[in-house]
């Protein structure tokens, strides 16, 4: 598992980091951590929880992916419990997934908009891009310039059980995280592309570990309410 830090309630854990970076960390056997961490957190037994990971080659089909929306390249699809439909994990994406518990307050479409906006806080602070959100759409784009449409640097996908969030978001870092797009409609939006952190700034790609610390302070900052959040009901 990974160094574990804890801020101020939240602990971070960096699954498969071998002391510079995180490896890849198998999909569904992530998935089964997620649900065992979801139901302590949900059930008050620990605080919010944060982990990071890279999986190998994988795409996801949420629960509105129609049988067309499937990829025929031969890339293994896990059918999860998310809304939305297919996206793509693999080498080079940055995926967390904060499991922390909501309020009346801040719901689910709160808790989506507080993730955007750590995501781009951190692209704009620490690397110079400046993602934006677009309407209607969930995660985090960069607007149409130069000829290229608007594209996505952010997915962001969520499942909500016991007022317990599930899922979260994959923040491309290197160019070779986008490639496997083309093989879908990411999220089943066919007019805008797919960009990275190397993408947008033309310099070698930042390490995962690198970039997931950097969003650390963000994620502690947009879901503080986590930390007063009361016990849900079953």
């Amino acid at each position: 598992m990974a160094p574990q830090g804890q801020h101020e309630g939240f602990t971070f854990t960096y699954l498969g980091y071998d002391g510079s970076d995180l490896g890849l960390s198998d999909y569904q056997q992530t998935w089964d951590l997620q649900r065992s961490v979801h139901a302590r957190v949900a059930a008050g037994e620990i605080g919010p929880q944060v982990l990071f990971v890279q999986h190998p080659s994988v795409y996801t089909a949420g629960r509105r992916t129609r049988p067309e929306e499937r990829p025929l390249d031969g890339t293994p699809v896990v059918d999860v419990d998310r809304g939305g439909k297919i996206t793509y994990h693999g080498p080079g994406q940055l995926v967390g997934y904060p499991i922390v518990t909501l309020t009346r307050t801040y719901g689910p479409l709160e808790y989506v908009r507080r993730i955007e906006q750590a995501v781009i806080d951190t692209l704009a602070e620490r690397y110079g891009v400046h993602g934006v959100r677009v309407e209607g759409r969930t995660g985090v784009w960069l607007p149409a310039d130069d000829g290229r449409p608007e594209r996505k640097i952010c997915a962001i996908g969520v499942r909500v059980a016991k007022m317990t969030t599930m899922h979260g978001f994959a923040l491309n870092v290197a160019s070779q995280a986008t490639g496997p797009f083309s093989s879908i409609i990411p999220c089943g939006i066919a007019d805008a592309g797919v960009t990275s952190i190397q993408d947008e700034t033309g310099r070698p790609a930042p390490r995962l570990a690198e970039v997931a610390r950097a969003i650390e302070p963000q994620l502690e900052r947009q879901l503080a309410f986590a930390l007063t959040s009361g016990r849900p009901a079953a």
